[in-house]
């Protein structure tokens, strides 16, 4: 195979690797639906949090309590041993035990994505224990793929024979 046709190949591997995560995991499902009414800071708040139940805020996760406002991009987890209830516009849903909420801006809508137990990312300390997901694998594909595209190249070079 020609050198130039591989080079774009293995440059090609790469770059998706170093694609937008969202591609990979977002999905426009959500639970509930309202409209965005504009820049209203904060869009919503915690009802009730009853047991094991934290909230993303600016420094990572933190205990939730009624009242904690909640924006774009927040995240409301609730263990095994807890209940939340969260109101944003029009939509006012219960978080059950072992799942989580995460609240996003959808086009002109808020989205309110409810996530069953089964779904639910665990909460990883700060600083800690990385993990090895789609875009890792993704780019040591591309690492590994490039690596034997140049092993294996043959570029008709004379001095070899």
């Amino acid at each position: 195979m020609n050198l130039v046709i591989k080079t774009a190949l293995a440059v090609f591997v790469a770059s998706l690797g170093f694609g937008p995560v969202s591609s990979f995991a977002q999905d426009a499902s959500c639970s509930c639906a309202t409209a965005y009414q504009g820049p209203a800071n904060p869009i919503g708040s915690i009802r009730s949090a009853n047991g094991d139940v934290m909230v993303s805020q600016a420094a990572g996760y933190s205990p939730a309590k009624a009242g904690n406002a909640l924006d774009f991009g927040s995240r409301v987890v609730v263990g095994a041993k807890g209940t939340a209830s969260v109101l944003i516009g029009g939509c006012n849903l219960d978080v059950p035990a072992n799942s989580s909420l995460d609240v996003s801006r959808f086009g002109n809508n808020i989205c309110l994505k409810l996530v069953g137990f089964e779904q639910t990312a665990a909460i990883q300390p700060s600083g800690g224990g990385g993990g090895f997901g789609p875009p890792e694998a993704i780019f040591a594909g591309a690492l590994l793929t490039t690596g034997v595209l140049a092993a294996t190249q043959d570029d008709d070079n004379g001095v070899s024979r």
